[in-house]
Parts: C-alpha cells; sequence; structure tokens
C-alpha cells in the first residue's frame, strides 16, 4: 500500500494545484478501492480536498484569497475523464470572437453520455455534441465546428465565415478539410467558403 501511497501522491504533486480529478486517474496504479483508500487518507491529511462523491482536487492557494475553488473547466474534465469535453457551442462562438454573449451556466459538450452534477457550489452540465468531437483535429477546429452547429445552418452570413476565416489558422483549416466527412453537409460548404475566403 505505501507504494501505491508513494506512486498516487507523486503523481499529484506532479501536477499544478487547481487540478480536479477522479479515482479513474490513477487506476494505472491500483486497484479501485486502493486508490479510494489512499485517497481518503490524503484528504484527512489536507492535501487534496474532495469536493463531491468521486471528484477531488489538489487546492490552488491564494496569499490572498487562501484556498481557491476550482474552475468549472477542470470540474468539467474531470467528470469526463474518458471523453473529448469541450466548451458549449454558445462558449465556443465566443471563444472564435463570433458571438460577444457569455453563457451564464457552465455547460459543456461532449460524445458521450449527458450529465448534470452541482460539484464545489458549481453546477456543471455536460451535453451531447451534435456534432461529434474529433480527436483527429485541433482544438480550434472541433471549436469552429461546435461554433458553426450552435448557429445553425440558416444563421451562417458572411461575418461569420470572414471572422472564422481571421481567426483560424491554416492548419486548422486543413484539419476542417478532413473532418468534412463527419460533418452535414451545409457545414462541409460553409468550411469551403472560409477557405475560399482564407486563401483569396
Amino acid at each position: 500500500m505505501s507504494s501505491i501511497t508513494n506512486q498516487i501522491t507523486n503523481r499529484i504533486k506532479h501536477k499544478k494545484p487547481g487540478w480536479v480529478f477522479s479515482p479513474k486517474d490513477f487506476l494505472d496504479i491500483g486497484t479501485r478501492a486502493a486508490v479510494d483508500q489512499v485517497l481518503s487518507r490524503l484528504v484527512k491529511k489536507n492535501m487534496i480536498r474532495r469536493l463531491d462523491r468521486g471528484i477531488y482536487d489538489y487546492p490552488k492557494q491564494s496569499k490572498l484569497l487562501g484556498i481557491l475553488s476550482p474552475t468549472p473547466d477542470n470540474i468539467a474534465r474531470a467528470m469526463a475523464s474518458d471523453d473529448l469535453i469541450f466548451p458549449s457551442g454558445a462558449m465556443a462562438a465566443n471563444l472564435l470572437g463570433l458571438s460577444t454573449q457569455v453563457p451564464a451556466k457552465s455547460s459543456y459538450l461532449t460524445n458521450a453520455t449527458v450529465r448534470l452534477r452541482r460539484v464545489a457550489g458549481r453546477t456543471i452540465q455536460l451535453k451531447r455534441a451534435r456534432v461529434a468531437l474529433l480527436n483527429s483535429v485541433s482544438y480550434h477546429a472541433n471549436l469552429t465546428l461546435q461554433a458553426l452547429s450552435y448557429f445553425g445552418k440558416k444563421n451562417i452570413d458572411d461575418k461569420i465565415i470572414n471572422r472564422c476565416a481571421l481567426v483560424l489558422t491554416d492548419k486548422d483549416l486543413s484539419a476542417l478539410h478532413r473532418a468534412m466527412g463527419h460533418v452535414p453537409g451545409w457545414m462541409a460548404d460553409t468550411i469551403h467558403k472560409i477557405q475560399d475566403v482564407k486563401h483569396k
């Protein structure tokens, strides 16, 4: 058990404070029961904090504010540790500069099961992505696909196309081009238009 304890402790210490995790992050080290025992002991030692059932964090501290709350992004990643997650379509649009709207709720997209959970005083919602999140493309390419899905076919205009052409790199566009077989036809047409504007 001491070896498992040392391995888990070392893995946690090598992460940045603020890391949120679940027992699944240590199942390569020991059995679920053994991992749960070690995490329980580390909670009692105040090295880590139990946020909710099966969700822990390595707390980040501020000299002025003390122990800080975990970010919604980090909680969502721990909730969907086996899956890709991305900001919701509305947040993706905001991050790409396609919209000034900032969603009030912390909502994320996943390829897996829909979940709604309150952790550390925050309500985190995982929604199933309307357009599948792809391992094979870049972060910005996935953001673009989710933003386009959020706007929908009828709301894609020249302003959105021009903005995408401005913020996406050639590498992002190449990734989007490779993804065309996995997206609706209207979205593939939009990607072509973005490429045309980018390479004018």
